[in-house]
């Protein structure tokens, strides 16, 4: 019997506004498809409006990531990037609390010969996955077509936690802390596709510093760490939202050839060149709002 006195009861009603949020997202999630994209962008809307922080860490990102643009077209991507990650939050909701067989005919999978072709060599593999606000409902589509574990960052809120947790269980076969960097080696050697976002900034200690849209960005050493250790191949997996709001396309590209190649800062600017080309296809739909370039190089000052 679990001990009562440790565990949180989730009655109080410091709860009540989480308990709301799942509530809500249930809701969402079986919302007519027309209706979901039109509340999506309200919230994103909404948040745009009345978000100042968040407006000017996206507003600093794009900035520093697309030079060429005037400012009346950056201010119409940061927008845009609010909308799109407005709908995002519909779109998490469908995959977290939808069976993902009822969108199957929105979606077209292309490459998925390479990840065929990786998981053959019986190495499992390591995906890399992308922070786009089409992330968790990408990960409820590719169930469709491919087992994965997902290596994930815990929620604070035990209650969402426990939310969050149960509906990503329907999706991929296990939720590995990304700090348990055993569990994913484990599971990797025993054959299993691991779904990996390695593009967040960590802080200094975990990282270097490699080149992103031209700017120093502090980028995860482990990607190349979990590849050195496991032998698996790394793949590529791009997703998005079509331009019809209706369907979405997910593709894998061909497994990185000679990675890990033994130089931590290559193997970092290999991965963050993949992502940007990935992120440049579909660039409002990345999620722009957190601070990608947080962590600066000694002596060097901050963005933000």
């Amino acid at each position: 019997m679990a001990d009562s006195s440790s565990s949180p009861s989730f009655a109080h009603p410091r709860y009540w506004p989480t308990w709301l949020s799942i509530g809500l997202m249930r809701l969402g999630a079986w919302l007519p498809w027309r209706l979901k994209l039109a509340t999506g962008r309200l919230i994103g809307w909404l948040a745009w409006r009345f978000a100042g922080r968040r407006r000017h860490i996206t507003e600093t990102n794009l900035r520093l990531c697309f030079p060429e643009l005037s400012d009346d077209e950056r201010a119409r991507l940061v927008k845009r990037t609010f909308l799109a990650n407005g709908v995002g939050i519909l779109e998490t909701a469908t995959g977290w609390c939808r069976d993902p067989e009822h969108l199957r005919h929105r979606v077209t999978f292309r490459g998925e010969e390479h990840m065929h072709q990786a998981l053959a060599r019986g190495r499992g593999a390591l995906i890399i996955g992308i922070h786009f606000s089409t992330l968790d409902l990408g990960g409820a589509l590719h169930s469709l077509y491919f087992p994965a574990d997902v290596v994930y960052r815990p929620h604070d809120n035990p209650l969402f936690e426990r939310f969050m947790t149960r509906a990503r269980s329907h999706i991929f076969g296990r939720a590995i802390d990304r700090h348990d960097l055993r569990g994913v080696v484990r599971r990797i050697k025993a054959g299993h596709a691991v779904w990996y976002s390695p593009d967040q900034d960590f802080g200094r200690e975990a990282s270097v510093f490699a080149p992103f849209f031209g700017i120093e960005a502090a980028t995860i050493k482990l990607t190349a760490k979990i590849a050195r250790m496991t032998g698996a191949p790394v793949m590529p997996l791009i997703f998005h939202r079509n331009p019809d709001d209706r369907t979405y396309t997910l593709e894998y590209l061909p497994a990185l050839e000679g990675f890990p190649s033994g130089d931590e800062v290559a193997d970092a600017a290999r991965i963050n060149a993949v992502i940007e080309a990935a992120i440049r296809r579909h660039p409002e739909q990345y999620l722009w709002l957190h601070r990608r370039f947080k962590t600066r190089p000694r002596g060097e000052p901050g963005f933000y």
